[in-house]
């Protein structure tokens, strides 16, 4: 087993640097908006004046970060490339190991709301046997984790992940959850280590399989998938730019901060349950805490990678994956919570042609960002799902 140095993380962020992001607010230099486009074009531009006001003149970065310190965090270099991530313990009698990754927009900041009610259920009403370790790390190139130093790393991470959990961290065995690109990286876990994942939870079917129709769909699976292009075709512009051309997006986004927020509040506002109303689901200090992590640690552009990966991957990378889908497919237990205005509404089915699919959860509310937008719905449904595995998950 490799020794890694873990050393604890605190975030501090130059004052030289908020001086600047002071600066550049109240040098924004405003594009132009249709009378009556609303948020149908993009960003609305009267809401994201208001936003930037808020931000120059209220918003509170020392008391958000202050309160992001009261995580334990660390660093660890993980086969060459620092990884940062929150590690709390449990408070129960036999916390169970779950890793939880985040996708994009976002970083380990998703899971804010829900790590203590996974940590310390007591607390929230539930059963103290329910507790867990939870370890919830930055995806390379987001957050306060190391940039890639080449591409690809999109297809890595499930082994710094896994890694991470049982060398670094001694856990014989742990649970995976993921959304958005953090799905991708959990199915990947449970294919390519399936002797330390001992069960999966989604928050949706990762969006790869898309491109693996089947010559016989349901009609079920014919009318997702129907809906699924329509979507791509009206939504998934962003997809498209940060798969192909992601260096020329990510210069203005990394030297503007009110583009950089309109770029990433948009997909706040389309993608969560808020009819329209983004402050119905994130107040105002939420979304810029959001936005400002990205901002101070510039990882803007590393965040488009894993999309010009996956865009751009050869033939044998495929391959690889293939045979590993082959070897390992269906053989670790799968958990899903959907939620009812996320990006996709996939059927059972078109699932179970990919994971061993033993629970199914169709939620009343909440969408993309179910971690932030319903943090009880969620740790609600990994305590069901996880409870039967905590046997044989010790940590040194």
């Amino acid at each position: 087993m490799k020794t890694v140095e873990i050393t604890q993380f605190q975030i501090d962020v130059p004052q030289t640097k908020l001086e600047d992001l002071q600066s550049r607010l109240g040098n924004t230099r405003w594009s132009h908006q249709m009378r009556g486009a609303n948020w149908d074009q993009g960003t609305d531009l009267d809401y994201l004046k208001r936003l930037v006001h808020y931000w120059e003149s209220q918003y509170d970065w020392r008391k958000q970060e202050e309160a992001i310190n009261q995580f334990a965090q660390y660093k660890a270099d993980i086969d060459g490339i620092g990884i940062h991530f929150v590690h709390e313990r449990g408070r129960g009698p036999n916390p169970f190991p779950l890793i939880l990754t985040h996708g994009y927009p976002d970083s380990f900041y998703r899971f804010a709301k829900i790590i203590p009610m996974l940590t310390d259920p007591a607390r929230f009403g539930g059963n103290a046997e329910d507790s867990f370790d939870v370890v919830v790390p930055d995806l390379p190139g987001y957050g306060f984790s190391d940039r890639p130093m080449s591409n690809g790393m999109i297809f890595r991470v499930h082994d710094l992940w896994a890694q991470l959990m049982t060398e670094t961290l001694g856990y014989k065995k742990f649970g995976a959850h993921g959304g958005d690109w953090g799905s991708t990286v959990t199915e990947q876990l449970a294919l390519h280590h399936p002797q330390a994942v001992v069960a999966i939870h989604l928050t949706d079917i990762p969006f790869g399989h898309l491109f693996q129709k089947p010559r016989d769909p349901s009609a079920e699976e014919e009318k997702f998938l129907q809906k699924s292009e329509k979507w791509m075709k009206k939504e998934g512009a962003y997809a498209q730019i940060q798969s192909t051309k992601p260096q020329s997006l990510a210069q203005g986004l990394n030297d503007s901060p009110a583009g950089l927020a309109a770029w990433m509040i948009e997909k706040l506002q389309s993608w969560s349950d808020c009819h329209g109303k983004i402050e119905s689901r994130f107040s105002k200090d939420e979304i810029l805490t959001h936005v400002m992590i990205y901002w101070v640690t510039e990882s803007i552009g590393p965040s488009f990678l894993p999309y010009y990966d996956f865009a751009n991957a050869g033939a044998l990378t495929w391959m690889k994956e293939g045979i590993q889908k082959v070897i390992t497919s269906s053989k670790v237990p799968a958990a899903f919570a959907l939620f009812p205005k996320d990006i996709s509404q996939p059927p059972r089915h078109w699932a179970e042609r990919f994971f061993d699919v033993q629970r199914w959860t169709e939620m009343p509310r909440g969408g993309h960002f179910a971690a932030m937008e319903e943090p009880e719905l969620l740790a609600a449904d990994l305590r069901d799902w996880f409870r039967p595995f905590r046997r044989g998950s010790g940590a040194n």
